[in-house]
């Protein structure tokens, strides 16, 4: 079992920033790839980045790459994701996800067998 926990989302004025953490404890952190989805208001859930065990490798939806950067931190149990450059389509609440070894899919929402009570952000002026 592993519990996630999100925090950091909140209020951004468009071209802003936010950086989004996630908590992990219980099985070992550096045994799963994470990721990022969200849900905006009457859509579903979408792949946002996803970044491999080791922090070596890193995959990014088209509408944030450039924009947002994922990464982790295994010693602390932790993945980030750092939000530049924000539009008001980024609005939504973000998921984080743990994604355990086996299919090399990191797009595919089931692939993610755990998940976290997301965080909302809202990107207005």
């Amino acid at each position: 079992q592993v519990r996630l926990v999100e925090s950091g989302g909140g209020l951004v004025q468009p071209g802003g920033s936010l950086r989004l953490s996630c908590a992990a404890s219980g099985r070992i952190f550096s045994s799963y790839a994470m990721g990022w989805f969200r849900q905006a208001p009457g859509k579903g859930r979408e792949f946002v980045a996803a970044i491999i065990r080791s922090g070596g490798n890193t995959y990014y939806a088209d509408s944030v790459k450039g924009r947002f950067t994922i990464s982790r931190d295994n010693a602390k149990s932790m993945v980030y994701l750092q939000m530049n450059s924000l539009k008001p389509e980024d609005t939504a609440v973000y998921y984080c996800a743990a994604k355990p070894p086996g299919s090399d899919n990191y797009y595919y929402i089931r692939a993610y067998t755990y998940w976290g009570q997301g965080t909302q952000v809202t990107v207005s002026s």
